[in-house]
């Protein structure tokens, strides 16, 4: 009896073109519905249910970016899928992957890593390139920031290195919350141990999303966190250089 293979459906927030933050070159960027933490500086509250979403096919998303194929690769680019969190639908994700694959298209996924273990090799071998987001090394800071675990975000960093597939770390530098030198110091020591690592982001904590708070009628909880200077940037971003990270 033969088996009849369904290509899954996903729900999508939106997408988006964006140049040198979502990964090299201009990119294609796939919001996915939907995710597991709740980061007390998260910019996209509206990406949090997979209900606000809508139900897209893998076709539908690959007529969409088949617009911008020829845009996106004269600009080094590809595609980038986040959320949200895009391993919250593992399947979708890995189908969307494997297409753009197929169509000679640079893969990007942009994750937490805190659902690491739901990403298979498959999908992995798919993936040009992981951005993944360390929300802070400190546990206790971490479980406060996120209301997530740090381990697992960890064990996929790990994983990935252990696949050689290349990675740009993500630190999200919120003043009173990620900026402690021990805890950036030991994460630099981490992530100079991890062969795959390219560079490192140090992103500002910024309250853009704070409209959306406002609109989906909940509380920014960092609503009157300060934002860090250019001196505690590029003092985060030294302690990563000194480790021989590169740091942006």
């Amino acid at each position: 009896m033969s088996t009849v293979r369904t290509t899954p459906t996903g729900r999508i927030h939106s997408w988006d073109l964006s140049t040198g933050v979502d990964g090299p070159g201009t990119r294609f960027v796939l919001f996915l519905s939907g995710c597991p933490l709740r980061c007390l500086y998260c910019a996209n509250p509206d990406t949090w249910h997979m209900r606000d979403g809508r139900e897209a096919t893998v076709d539908e998303v690959m007529k969409e970016i088949g617009k911008y194929r020829a845009f996106v690769t004269t600009a080094g680019g590809g595609v980038t899928l986040t959320g949200g969190e895009a391993l919250l639908q593992p399947a979708f994700t890995a189908a969307v992957l494997r297409r753009c694959k197929e169509a000679g298209l640079h893969t990007a996924l942009d994750t937490s890593g805190f659902l690491g273990a739901r990403a298979t090799d498959e999908l992995l071998a798919d993936t040009d390139l992981v951005l993944l987001d360390i929300k802070s090394f400190d546990i206790g800071t971490y479980r406060k920031l996120t209301g997530g675990r740090l381990a697992p975000t960890l064990s996929f960093a790990t994983r990935l290195d252990r696949l050689g597939i290349p990675m740009w770390i993500r630190y999200v530098l919120v003043p009173g919350w990620t900026d402690d030198p021990g805890s950036v110091d030991a994460l630099a020591r981490f992530v100079a141990e991890l062969g795959s690592v390219e560079r490192v982001d140090i992103l500002p904590f910024h309250k853009l999303g704070a409209a959306k708070y406002e609109a989906l009628g909940i509380p920014f909880p960092l609503r009157d966190a300060p934002v860090p200077d250019q001196a505690l940037i590029d003092s985060v971003r030294e302690r990563f250089r000194e480790r021989g990270v590169p740091a942006y």
